[in-house]
């Protein structure tokens, strides 16, 4: 069995290359809010949002180039793999239910998105903050989320 504590869970590259983008877009946050359910990488108590940012083999992202199991201790990584889902479809429900928006960002999304630059999605991102979207996710494989550019128009006016 791996020794899972020589894995980091927070302040991955990706998280990290996000935050600072977003800073820089004058957006502040807080980070992984333990009183949360799933602990959430960044918060945005201002919006009511937050934004988790799944790594594509940890989350076992579905027909996804960067997910694949290990062809060594197979049921090991399944059963990792099925508890992290269930984990994260909890802290959804969840913090929906405390009326906060989920925004999920899978690392093909970050890393090398096929329909979309890093930039398109940093505006994304910024229109679903201040919008009033609700939850979703953005995968690097799909064209991205189409928001309520009326909503956005307010807020900058």
């Amino acid at each position: 069995m791996p020794d899972m504590s020589l894995f980091h869970s927070k302040n991955t590259k990706l998280e990290v290359d996000l935050r600072k983008y977003l800073f820089a877009r004058g957006f502040r946050y807080r980070l992984h809010d333990k009183r949360m359910k799933g602990t959430p990488d960044l918060v945005f108590p201002k919006y009511k949002a937050v934004i988790f940012v799944h790594g594509c083999f940890w989350h076992a992202h579905e027909n996804c180039s960067h997910a694949s199991i290990p062809k060594t201790n197979t049921e090991f990584w399944l059963t990792k793999f099925a508890k992290n889902k269930e984990r994260d479809e909890l802290a959804l429900n969840w913090l929906e239910s405390q009326g906060w928006r989920v925004l999920t960002l899978w690392e093909c999304a970050i890393r090398r998105p096929e329909q979309f630059c890093f930039d398109d999605l940093l505006d994304f991102v910024e229109c679903w903050l201040v919008g009033e979207a609700r939850s979703c996710e953005v995968s690097g494989r799909n064209e991205l989320p189409i928001l309520d550019l009326a909503i956005i128009d307010e807020h900058y006016a």
